[in-house]
């Protein structure tokens, strides 16, 4: 069964064909980074604007990589919740209407779940229910329960920021540039992650939650002498990487400890981690470590399929598909 997914929850646009929930046939993303750099983020009218001028060649594209035409697709699967409603938007009427001229089933997607889904489609082993799945992402920190991509039971999340949230942000303080992610891990590989002795993410100890909001403010009031010692951090390259390092490293830390929490309240034996952020190195070689010196199961998608993509949207329809059946043309586009 080929299904073509569609993708515009934020500000990638893409469009991907899948064979049999895993066999990736093409996988074609758009990035609107350059267009979102200057503002420091993204601009939800803008991300709409541009998914309208960019999705229709994308799909386009995804076929002709795929050897395929309109007429060779079994199915069209949509990302329709969550995300930022005006580029839902687009996606979900993009795939209504294909689905209704070409008569081919309508699947819509929840991005949480793809992004899960996503970190074992290309493994050969399944993990074994329950495990924990840890989503972290420009917009999600969560925590989840679950038996199969279809049931999941959220048992811990940031009570404030996302992960990838405060990461631009710190970013943005140490000037940069965004999106801050890759550019602080990159810069905290050079820097001591001891130097400045900022306070867990973590809520407690042994808990679920996360708060990022102090730690992102404890980052602003050091380089801008708000801190203590009443003294401005001077943004040379050996304080920057110092920052990121201190920084980075609190944070993956306590998304290991918070997972591991949650892996003993459950009792489970395998731990998938999806979303953006699951592209951070130092969160990849802190879970391989941890999960190894456990015995546990690890999934991590590939780099590619950490970041948004319609890879893990039409993966992860596949299943829907054969286990709920199709959607109607009422799918609609959920925010949240």
């Amino acid at each position: 069964m080929r299904i073509l997914g569609i993708e515009t929850s934020c500000d990638e646009t893409a469009a991907a064909v899948v064979e049999d929930g895993h066999t990736v046939l093409s996988d074609v993303v758009v990035s609107q980074i350059d267009i979102h750099k200057r503002f420091g983020g993204t601009v939800p009218e803008i991300a709409s604007r541009s998914h309208l001028e960019t999705l229709l060649p994308v799909i386009e594209e995804a076929l002709e990589r795929a050897s395929l035409r309109f007429a060779d697709v079994d199915a069209i699967a949509v990302t329709h919740q969550p995300g930022l409603i005006g580029a839902l938007l687009v996606g979900v009427a993009a795939a209504k209407t294909l689905a209704l001229a070409l008569d081919l089933p309508l699947i819509g997607i929840h991005h949480i779940a793809a992004h899960i889904y996503a970190s074992w489609m290309q493994s050969p082993t399944r993990p074994e229910a329950p495990f924990v799945s840890l989503v972290v992402s420009g917009g999600h920190t969560t925590l989840f329960r679950m038996d199969d991509p279809f049931t999941a039971v959220e048992i811990g999340s940031t009570i404030d920021d996302a992960v990838g949230e405060a990461f631009d942000k710190v970013a943005t303080v140490l000037k940069l540039g965004y999106p801050g992610g890759p550019i602080v891990d990159t810069m905290a590989k050079g820097g001591d992650p001891k130097r400045f002795p900022f306070k867990s993410p973590l809520l407690k100890k042994d808990g679920l939650d996360f708060t990022l909001s102090g730690i992102k403010t404890a980052v602003l009031y050091l380089v801008n002498g708000m801190n203590v010692r009443k003294e401005a951090l001077p943004l040379t390259e050996a304080n920057v990487k110092d920052v990121c390092a201190s920084f980075q490293h609190q944070v993956v830390e306590a998304l290991v400890r918070g997972t591991m929490n949650a892996v003993a309240t459950c009792g489970a034996s395998a731990v998938v981690v999806g979303g953006g952020c699951a592209a951070n190195s130092q969160l990849r070689e802190r879970f391989t470590q941890e999960c190894e010196r456990r015995g546990l199961g690890l999934h991590l998608p590939s780099r590619r399929l950490s970041t948004d993509n319609a890879v893990m949207v039409a993966g992860l329809a596949f299943h829907k598909f054969h286990r709920q059946g199709a959607d109607d043309l009422a799918l609609d586009a959920v925010a949240s």
